[in-house]
């Protein structure tokens, strides 16, 4: 009965055939996604993205979540450390960063130009 099982061996519409599909269905919809510790690796991961740049430098795009609660004069000193934790280096700077702001004047993000 094993052998069978495991090689899918019950004619379809057999009630073995049945059960087994059941079986399966169950367990994709009703196990609990914590038992597989599906969860994003790196907080943030996409809050902040590299853009094409060109002069040596790198341009980085920040969502502004990150930086929320930041003060306007720590901005520069936070977003360089969690760019030093994302890229893993300890020598990379911000040298300028600007605001992004749609039509309306609401802050979108942020542009960061790095160097190393």
């Amino acid at each position: 009965m094993l052998k069978r099982l495991l090689m899918w061996d019950f004619p379809r519409a057999s009630w073995q055939y049945d059960v087994i599909v059941g079986l399966i269905l169950a367990f994709i919809f009703l196990t609990p996604r914590d038992w597989f510790h599906d969860q994003p690796r790196i907080p943030h991961a996409s809050a902040i993205t590299l853009l094409p740049s060109d002069k040596g430098s790198d341009l980085y795009y920040v969502d502004p979540q990150l930086l929320a609660g930041v003060p306007d004069g720590q901005r520069v000193q936070s977003l360089t450390t969690a760019l030093q934790q994302r890229v893993g280096n300890r020598r990379l700077r911000v040298i300028r960063m600007e605001e992004i702001r749609n039509s309306e004047g609401e802050l979108q993000g942020f542009l960061a130009l790095t160097r190393q």
